[in-house]
C-alpha cells in the first residue's frame, strides 16, 4: 500500500487513510438534510455560548452543565443512527452495554478518586496559596475572551498530556486500550484504561473555576467541539470550523489502523495546537483499532498497562530488550 506523504510522513501505508478534505464524502440527502448536518456544529456550539451567557446566575452551575451534557448526547446518539458516518460502525447491543460501563465508571470511580487525589485537589492547594488579585486583568477582559483563553489553556494541556502518551512508553501503556475500540461512536471517549482516563482528565483549566460564568462557558466549546470525536455521524463540516476546531474527521484518523496516522491530532477542542505543531492530518479513516481491528474486552483493559508493564521490566531485567519500536520514538512532524 503506498500511502500519502504528509510532510515528512506517510499516510496510509499500513491501512486505508482517506487524505485531504476534497476526498472526504458528504451527506447525501434533500436540501433540508443538507442544511441540518451542514450547519448543526457551529449553531449547537452558538446556542450554548448564548445560553451561558445571558442564563440567570442561579443556572450557572456544574450540575446543570452536567445535565445538558447528557441530553446533548442523547440527542446525538439519535443523529447517529439517523444519518450514520460509516454503517460498519453502527451502535450494537453488546458495544453499547460496554460503552455504558465506562461512561459509568467515569462518573463515579474517576470522579472519587479525582476529589481526594486529582487536580482538584491539587488546584485547590494552589488557589489557597496563590494570591490571584495578581490575574485581575484577565478577570477584566471581556467574558468572552476570557472563556475563550481558559478553553485554550486547557486544551493545550491536554494537546502534550495526549502526545506524551504516544510518545513515552509508560503513558503509552495506559493510553493503549483507547486506541483497540473499532468504531467511533457518541460514548466512545469514555472507553479506556482508569489511569489513562484519570491522567487525561487532568488539565491547568480548573484553575479558572473561580470564574464560574467564564469556566461554563469555556466548557461549552468542549461540549459542543470535543463532544463530537467520537461519534458516528455524517457532517458536512464548513471549511472554516475543520481549520480552527477537532472534528470526527481528524480523530477518525488519529485512530486508524496506519501507524503514523495514528500521531497525529492529538487536540482534544482545537485543532489548531496541531497545526501549529506540525502534527495535524485532515482526512478520515474508516477501519480503526489496532492488530488489524481486535477488541479489546473489558477485564484486558484494566490490566493492560499492568500486565504489558510487568513483561518490558522482566524482559529488560532478563536481557536488555528494546521497548516496542515506535512506541517511545517522537513522530516526524506532519505539515
Amino acid at each position: 500500500m503506498p500511502g500519502v506523504q504528509v510532510g515528512n510522513r506517510i499516510i496510509g501505508a499500513d491501512s486505508p487513510v482517506t487524505v485531504g478534505w476534497e476526498n472526504i464524502g458528504r451527506v447525501e440527502g434533500g436540501p433540508i438534510k443538507q442544511f441540518v448536518f451542514t450547519h448543526f456544529q457551529p449553531a449547537v456550539l452558538f446556542g450554548l455560548i448564548a445560553f451561558w451567557y445571558y442564563a440567570p446566575n442561579e443556572w450557572a452551575l456544574a450540575s446543570i452543565g452536567i445535565a445538558i451534557g447528557l441530553c446533548f448526547k442523547v440527542l446525538l446518539l439519535g443523529l447517529e443512527w439517523v444519518n450514520p458516518r460509516y454503517r460498519s460502525w453502527q451502535l450494537t447491543w453488546k458495544e453499547f452495554a460496554t460503552d455504558v460501563f465506562y461512561v459509568g465508571m467515569g462518573y463515579t470511580l474517576l470522579r472519587m478518586v479525582d476529589a481526594y487525589i486529582g487536580d482538584g485537589v491539587i488546584i485547590a492547594a494552589v488557589q489557597g496559596a496563590f494570591d490571584w488579585s495578581k490575574f485581575s486583568w484577565f478577570t477584566g477582559l471581556p467574558l468572552l475572551m476570557q472563556a475563550v483563553l481558559i478553553s485554550m489553556i486547557f486544551d493545550f494541556g491536554q494537546y502534550w498530556m495526549h502526545r506524551g502518551m504516544h510518545n513515552w512508553y509508560p503513558l503509552w501503556l495506559t493510553h493503549a486500550p483507547h486506541h483497540y475500540i473499532t468504531q467511533l461512536n457518541i460514548n466512545k471517549g469514555a472507553v479506556g484504561n482508569p489511569v489513562e482516563l484519570f491522567l487525561i482528565g487532568l488539565g491547568i483549566g480548573g484553575f479558572f473555576d473561580f470564574l464560574p460564568r467564564a469556566f461554563l462557558l469555556a466548557g461549552a466549546f468542549g461540549m459542543a467541539v470535543g463532544t463530537y470525536q467520537h461519534i458516528n455521524v455524517r457532517f458536512n463540516t464548513p471549511r472554516w470550523w475543520r481549520f480552527i476546531f477537532n472534528t470526527t474527521e481528524h480523530h477518525s484518523v488519529h485512530h486508524s489502523q496506519d501507524y503514523e496516522a495514528t500521531r497525529s491530532n492529538y487536540s482534544g477542542t482545537w485543532i489548531i495546537w496541531d497545526r501549529i505543531f506540525g502534527t495535524c492530518v485532515d482526512g478520515e479513516a474508516e477501519l480503526l483499532g489496532m492488530e488489524g481491528g481486535r477488541r479489546m474486552d473489558i477485564r484486558e483493559t484494566m490490566v493492560f498497562p499492568f500486565v504489558e508493564g510487568y513483561k518490558s521490566i522482566r524482559a529488560w531485567m532478563r536481557g536488555g530488550v528494546e521497548l516496542p519500536e515506535g512506541v517511545v520514538r517522537e513522530a516526524e512532524p506532519a505539515e
